[in-house]
């Protein structure tokens, strides 16, 4: 099949990740729901591969769990886990972005606002897909210009086990345009030289997301729990 190149089986592995955990953030795929890699090879039209991919991916965030005898199970999310992944993904954010208001090369500087100034369209069109992807490459540009090498693998491991809840956020009412100011001012402290303003801002940042994705994972709570009466 097409999709035994490892290119192809990322994108489409990619792909269905992003799926899932739309379907689990809007409650279509309920807490205690088995996912089974067949039905769901079927359902998107691919192999069994790309799909395992994907299953794996939403097992290392915390989002589904794999269970003796029953398969992949999309888990319950509790408020106080999300706050406590998203805490820390805040600290290192923070140390990222002060290292690297002091440290970023003028290229690297324009790379950045490049990509945030990208993201506007994103936010006008409400294209959560599009703005998913550039609020990826933003914070990873970050990481990047912090320029400590260690530093910024441990903060893509920790993102890497978080970005699908960072994306189930954004479905969040109004939450795009929220995240782009809260970039842009970001940028701002950036641009200031001001290494604490700018981890500050980043902390706030996180820890909006954080409380974005507890708002939203209670509204499609209770949705579900209402879709659910007789």
């Amino acid at each position: 099949m097409a999709d035994s190149d490892p290119d192809v089986t990322g994108l489409l592995s990619d792909r269905i990740r992003n799926a899932l955990t739309d379907a689990i953030s809007s409650g279509e795929l309920a807490p205690g729901t088995t996912l089974d890699e067949q039905q769901l090879a079927a359902r998107y039209g691919v192999s069994r591969t790309p799909v395992r991919d994907a299953l794996r991916q939403l097992a290392s965030s915390g989002m589904v769990e794999v269970r003796p005898r029953r398969g992949v199970i999309v888990r319950r999310i509790t408020g106080d886990e999300v706050m406590d992944m998203f805490e820390t993904m805040a600290e290192l954010e923070a140390t990222c972005v002060r290292l690297a208001t002091y440290r970023i090369t003028p290229l690297e500087r324009s790379r950045l606002l490049r990509v945030h100034e990208a993201s506007e369209a994103a936010v006008e069109s409400g294209d959560v897909d599009a703005y998913d992807a550039l609020n990826r490459e933003f914070h990873e540009a970050i990481y990047r210009a912090a320029h400590n090498d260690f530093l910024a693998e441990q903060t893509m491991a920790v993102r890497t086990r978080l970005n699908a809840f960072r994306r189930m956020q954004l479905r969040q009412a109004r939450r795009l345009a929220s995240s782009r100011a809260e970039h842009d001012a970001v940028m701002r402290a950036i641009a200031q030289g001001d290494g604490d303003e700018a981890a500050r801002r980043m902390r706030a940042h996180m820890l909006n997301a954080a409380s974005a994705l507890d708002s939203y994972i209670a509204h499609q709570g209770a949705a579900l729990s209402n879709r659910s009466k007789p």
